[in-house]
């Protein structure tokens, strides 16, 4: 068994957002690509964004510190901490209203 301090890798994150050029960070912290789950914890500082891509499968977002606007098409829907919010089956994307860290739960489909 393994255990990670998530408030820790947090924490660790958010520094190196606010350090870098895009205003973001992030590492997979259970699975891989060649694994069917896998998990990353991302972070943003306020008003940096992750741009519209694909849908990398089953996915939900969990988030764990502020708040994020996540955006596919015309719908939107706002998350804070503790909020669990179900990725779309479509392109989307991934704003940060303020300084925020969530976890993406992905497993592949195909």
């Amino acid at each position: 068994m393994q255990k990670l301090s998530i408030d820790a890798r947090i924490r660790e994150h958010l520094e190196r957002a606010a350090a870098s050029s895009t205003g973001r960070s992030a590492e997979t912290v259970y699975g891989g690509h060649e694994h069917v789950l896998r998990q990353t914890l991302i972070t943003l500082c306020a008003g940096t964004e992750l741009a519209e891509h694909e849908n990398p499968g089953e996915a939900t977002l969990l988030v764990l510190r502020g708040r994020v606007r996540l955006r596919s098409g015309a719908e939107s829907w706002e998350g804070r901490s503790g909020d669990l919010l179900l990725l779309p089956a479509a392109r989307h994307g991934v704003e940060a209203l303020e300084d925020a860290a969530a976890l993406l739960t992905v497993a592949k489909t195909g």
